[in-house]
C-alpha cells in the first residue's frame, strides 16, 4: 500500500481519538486500532517509515502511538 495512504488512514484515526482529554489513553487507543484492524504488513510499513523519516506528516499522537505501543 501506498506510504501516503497509510499516512491519511493513520491521521484519520489520530483524528477521532483527538478529543479523548487523557494522551496516554488516547496512544493506547490508536495503537489498539492498528493492531486489531491493519495488517502487519501496514502496521510494519507505517512504523518503518516513523523510524526513517521521523513520521514526517502524521499527527504527533500518532506517531507518539506507534513508537510506544504498536505490535510489529
Amino acid at each position: 500500500m501506498q506510504t501516503e495512504t497509510l499516512i491519511k488512514m493513520a491521521n484519520q484515526i489520530g483524528d477521532f481519538f483527538e478529543a479523548e482529554p487523557n494522551q496516554t489513553q488516547a496512544q493506547q487507543d490508536i495503537a489498539n486500532h492498528l493492531n486489531r484492524f491493519w495488517t502487519l504488513d501496514m502496521r510494519s510499513q507505517l512504523a518503518a517509515y516513523v523510524k526513517e523519516k521521523s513520521g514526517a506528516g502524521l499527527h504527533q499522537q500518532v506517531i507518539s502511538a506507534i513508537s510506544a505501543h504498536l505490535k510489529v
